[in-house]
């Protein structure tokens, strides 16, 4: 009997894998390898429409276990991987046990970087990755609301300002405190930074921009019950949200000699240092053509790597080019962002920043690099296009709300 295709992590990329090695006809035995409880269900709303309780746990679900069994995909629930054995071609699962594969996906994800304080590990101090999480953070708020109690978020990066929007929703009173001068400052323009923090106060979120943290207060039980800040502030807080970035889970890779630096690094088509194993998703850094390494955190990400895995494996080549693309949902607001802005150097923006609907462009001298839309869907949907055709409206031509960018992917 041929050795099955074993896929660590049944989360988005190990799911897509897993169907993309069946979309390409591979017909071997396949089986996913879940260290968590529940079967795939989808990440993105944890922090927004399921933390608020607007979801029903059946449209969380991303694949029901009788549709993988339908594809003949063997999903393990509640199953941790402890090691990989590259010569034998086998990992050693928690129990002892032992499985054998003829090719391996690492499709492990990352992990929330815990808060390096006196107290951050204290009751009621809450990282938002998993099902489970957000159950804690929901269950911690309603005690909060019961007891008119404010919740504290440490980092305004997307998760902390994601979860701070559906706090305010609910009626909580909420503090977000972040280190650095301004929000979301590693993704977005600097306007864009303002216009965000503006939306935030406007529905009534405290900003601490600058923050410096001493420590969480907690009572004599370990519960957390405020942040105490370097001057001597104190934030009261019945819930502690820790949002500042995630770690790559790569320790399986490291541990079995793969080459890993800020994740299992991979080539654009998934392919790591052993012609065997593949990797996808979150818990990886693609090696790009000048060198340096790219992570990318989103569910296209996920996607488009698990095809290009599968590929791999089935001695293809499908290398993720795509354009990146990723969204974020703040109140009735939706970021949809296109491409990467580092490195860009001058903005030009479309539409009304008043006005709630309006796109912000990112050049390098006349050279598009991304473009982030609020409330501009039709904007975000062209960016793509330009970005993947690799035309460059120029700056005049993007700030002018007369000018039909699509005339330039005729040409």
């Amino acid at each position: 009997m041929t050795h099955p295709i074993l896929i660590i992590g049944a989360g988005q990329a190990g799911v897509q894998t897993a169907e993309a090695l069946r979309a390409g006809g591979f017909e071997g035995p396949i089986t996913l390898l879940g260290d968590e409880p529940h079967g795939p269900y989808h990440r993105p709303p944890l922090s927004k429409a399921w933390l608020a309780g607007e979801m029903e746990a059946v449209q969380l679900v991303m694949r029901a276990p009788e549709m993988l069994a339908r594809k003949n995909i063997e999903l393990r629930t509640d199953c941790q991987v402890t090691a990989i054995d590259r010569a034998a071609k086998s990992v050693t699962l928690r129990d002892g046990s032992t499985l054998p594969y003829s090719g391996l996906v690492l499709a492990t994800g990352s992990t929330p970087r815990t808060l390096p304080l006196p107290g951050g590990n204290a009751q009621g101090v809450l990282a938002l990755r998993s099902r489970d999480d957000a159950s804690a953070i929901a269950e911690r708020m309603a005690v909060c609301i019961e007891r008119q109690l404010p919740l504290v978020v440490i980092g305004g990066g997307f998760i902390g300002l994601e979860v701070a929007a559906t706090a305010r929703k609910k009626g909580l009173t909420v503090t977000v405190l972040e280190a650095a001068p301004r929000l979301l400052g590693r993704v977005l323009a600097p306007m864009l930074s303002d216009w965000y923090a503006e939306l935030h106060r406007s529905h009534g979120v405290q900003l601490v921009l600058g923050a410096q943290i001493a420590e969480i207060i907690t009572d004599h039980e370990d519960q957390a019950t405020g942040v105490r800040m370097a001057d001597g502030t104190l934030y009261p807080a019945g819930l502690v949200v820790v949002g500042i970035g995630v770690n790559a889970n790569d320790e399986l890779a490291r541990a079995a000699g793969l080459t890993c630096e800020r994740g299992i690094v991979v080539d654009a088509c998934g392919r790591t240092s052993d012609p065997s194993i593949v990797a996808a998703g979150d818990c990886t850094a693609r090696r790009l053509s000048d060198g340096s390494l790219l992570r990318l955190e989103s569910v296209q990400n996920a996607t488009e790597q698990g095809k290009s895995a599968a590929a791999a494996l089935l001695g293809q080549e499908r290398p993720f080019t795509a354009t990146p693309w990723f969204w974020s949902d703040q109140y009735d607001k939706k970021l949809q962002m296109a491409g990467l802005s580092m490195g860009a150097e001058h903005w030009a923006v479309r539409g009304d920043t008043a006005s709630g609907s309006f796109t912000v462009y990112h050049y390098k001298d006349e050279q598009l690099l991304a473009a982030d839309s609020i409330n501009a869907s039709k904007d975000h949907l062209q960016a793509r296009k330009l970005l993947d055709a690799g035309v460059s409206p120029t700056p005049q031509q993007a700030g002018d709300a007369g000018f039909d960018l699509n005339s330039l992917l005729a040409k």
